[in-house]
């Protein structure tokens, strides 16, 4: 028995930011102090290490579990499948339902219960639930969607990764520029011939690194109100990503038993263009091999850092033949892997 993704759908919103929207902010330093360069060398230098030219923003009336549910249809379809035979809904985000200009977050009910009611599934043993978990949301949830079925609890799961990053980031913050929304799903099911989980390995670091992502106020000392952003320390997720994610990705692989050359593609969170080059690279140096050309499909610069959502996304499109330069074909080996809050890295190694 394989346990394989068998259907892909996701949830591109229609409205498009670019970097010049961006040209009237008013960018402050963590201090609340002005930044001394101009937002035209600002914007210049946000896009040279990030890669990022535009992202994607969902609609006023658009929620998380809205997306979220358009990207499941999409992926039920794909797979060709009755919903009332889905035995779980995992739903990856990671701020729940923020209603357009709401400063709370909505999770309750879960964001899966929300999903399972707009698909209309009346099946009781159907079960669902949220897992936050950063960035590798969507990653972890088909890691536990895997463990399910391996174990003979489930047979069939719907996987989503979704998220509004646009409603929780601070204007004043040079780094709202890197967040968009998205949502990204995916059947996962025991089957005779479609793909197949071939390893799968997962870690947790909080000594020092569990703030590294976390909600913090605005950087307007002026601003009196409560609300919370998200708000990182970049240098130091970078430093970290390019320290522990090749080896986790090494280690995954090496379960697996396939050989680094057998590798076709490897899709990694879409986080920032520069972080991911290294990691792959390094991932690459770990066996003294170079970085292959095309090895690693990026959309990050049309859409964004959508978190959970980047991956399943990404890989829907990919999947479809969407991407220029990139495809995938039965039998090809790829890999997943993602890093973010908490701070969490996971990997997968799949045959498809």
């Amino acid at each position: 028995m394989h346990i394989g993704i068998t259907g892909t759908g996701s949830y591109i919103p229609s409205i498009t930011t670019s970097n010049s929207d961006f040209i009237n902010n008013t960018f402050l330093n963590t201090d609340g102090s002005a930044i001394p360069n101009s937002n035209e060398v600002i914007i210049e230098k946000f896009k040279k290490i990030t890669g990022i030219e535009e992202r994607r923003y969902a609609k006023k009336d658009q929620n998380t579990s809205d997306i979220a549910y358009l990207a499941a249809k999409k992926a039920i379809k794909d797979a060709n499948i009755d919903k009332e035979t889905i035995d779980y809904i995992i739903v990856a985000h990671n701020f729940g339902d923020v209603s357009h200009g709401q400063i709370q977050g909505d999770v309750l009910p879960s964001l899966a219960s929300k999903v399972k009611h707009l698909l209309k599934i009346k099946n009781p043993k159907c079960v669902g639930y949220d897992i936050l978990f950063g960035c590798p949301g969507w990653v972890q949830g088909t890691i536990q969607a895997y463990a399910f079925i391996k174990a003979g609890l489930a047979k069939r799961c719907l996987v989503i990764g979704a998220e509004t990053l646009s409603r929780v980031v601070d204007p004043y913050d040079r780094d709202s520029m890197i967040y968009s929304d998205g949502a990204g799903a995916t059947i996962i099911e025991a089957t005779n011939d479609s793909g197949n989980i071939l390893a799968h390995n997962t870690a947790t670091y909080t000594v020092d690194e569990a703030n590294y992502l976390f909600f913090g106020k605005t950087y307007n000392k002026e601003d009196k109100n409560d609300r919370m952003y998200i708000k990182m320390h970049g240098r130091k997720i970078y430093e970290f990503a390019v320290t522990h994610v090749p080896q986790a990705m090494k280690d995954c692989l090496d379960e697996s038993g396939i050989a680094i050359d057998d590798v076709k593609k490897i899709f990694i969170h879409q986080a920032n263009e520069k972080m991911d080059e290294a990691i792959v690279s390094r991932f690459y140096k770990l066996y003294n091999k170079t970085m292959p050309t095309d090895i690693m499909p990026m959309n990050i610069y049309k859409l964004g850092n959508s978190s959970v959502a980047t991956i399943p996304t990404l890989f829907d499109v990919v999947r479809k033949g969407k991407l220029e330069n990139h495809a995938v074909k039965k039998g090809d080996v790829v890999i997943f892997a993602s890093v973010g809050a908490g701070m969490n890295i996971n990997a997968i190694v799949y045959k498809y």
